[in-house]
């Protein structure tokens, strides 16, 4: 089979690869119906992780081949949505709703999606499956589940957003605009999308933002504490991963508030003594999409939500590589590629 391979930063290749084979008999083998290009695939591509000769991607959707002999709940022909992280979805740490860090699991990006077929570990605890096969126009926002609207989702979770609510979110790539649109969906009163690209303000309003803020740093804080008259927002969700993005979340937030953060952290330190004093809640880290995930395939078989719409290119994936450089020059807000 074929798949994407990152030989050095900006160096994406699509070469021939093994083919997946059941090692464990819980995994299953699925034949990818979409794949996609992650925000987080773009720290390596720059040279801020040391990567050589790594198989690329964690997201999917497809179509299950085959399964092995301890796998009950999926079966070869289901279209099934699973989580960058796999889970056994049975430990203690699942059953609390943090199967990111479930004590079995198994992050796929280690095994690359980005390719025509993938072997998926803890095929029962991860893989949840559609009613039936989906039509093609909701196939973009089921993959959208299997990371950002999943993450998305959490970081809004983890800022308390809901009625009442004034909610924040700091980033406007594919993870921040789905956090937008879960602060809708958790019915969160206002919602402040800071952003300064039109297309993803545009964006952002679609999904349910009433309000736009253009300013960084000091001066996105300021303008969130003169709309919230000087107190700061109840929930704020940071979904970019810097040391900025995440001193502008944690200082938006009024005391008692919530900061959801869920962008990789590259580079970050938070003070101790201004963490201390902001007197707010902190969550996140990897998100646990599987606890999201029936949920949010639930709303997009219903067409309750369609978060599709992060996905604005669409390429095959033998030009993966171009697909890389459209993200990486922001000609793109997240590429879906087709197997």
């Amino acid at each position: 089979m074929y798949g994407a391979i990152m030989h050095a930063p900006r160096d994406i290749r699509y070469q021939e690869r093994d083919e997946p084979q059941i090692i464990e008999p819980t995994d299953a083998i699925i034949r990818l119906s979409a794949t996609c290009i992650c925000g987080s695939d773009l720290w390596p591509y720059r040279g801020f992780d040391n990567v050589h000769d790594l198989a690329m991607g964690h997201e999917y959707v497809g179509v299950v081949e085959e399964v092995g002999s301890a796998v009950s709940t999926v079966k070869p022909g289901q279209f099934v949505i699973g989580s960058f992280f796999t889970s056994d979805n049975t430990c203690e740490i699942c059953r609390d709703g943090y199967q990111s860090h479930c004590v079995k699991r198994v992050m796929m990006g280690t095994i690359g999606t980005q390719a025509e077929r993938a072997r998926v570990p803890l095929a029962d605890g991860s893989l949840v499956a559609t009613p039936e096969m989906p039509p093609t126009d909701l196939v973009p926002s089921l993959l959208a589940a299997s990371d950002v609207l999943g993450t998305g989702w959490y970081g809004a979770v983890a800022a308390a957003a809901g009625p009442g609510k004034t909610v924040v979110v700091v980033g406007d790539g594919a993870v921040g605009l789905s956090a937008v649109l879960a602060a809708q969906q958790l019915g969160a009163e206002r919602i402040i999308a800071m952003s300064r690209h039109e297309p993803r303000q545009q964006l952002a309003l679609a999904f349910g933002a009433t309000d736009i803020v253009t300013e960084r740093g000091a001066d996105g804080v300021a303008a969130i504490k003169r709309m919230t008259g000087g107190l700061g927002a109840h929930s704020v969700v940071e979904a970019v991963g810097t040391q900025e993005s995440m001193m502008q979340a944690i200082r938006s937030a009024r005391a008692g508030g919530h900061v959801g953060f869920v962008g990789v952290s590259h580079g970050v330190s938070i003070s101790g003594t201004e963490l201390f004093g902001a007197g707010i809640h902190l969550e996140g880290g990897p998100a646990p999409v599987r606890r999201f995930l029936p949920d949010l395939v639930d709303r997009i078989w219903r067409r309750a939500i369609n978060p599709g719409q992060v996905f604005d290119l669409t390429l095959p994936l033998a030009e993966v590589a171009e697909g890389y450089r459209a993200m990486d020059e922001r000609r793109a807000i997240k590429v879906l590629l087709q197997p």
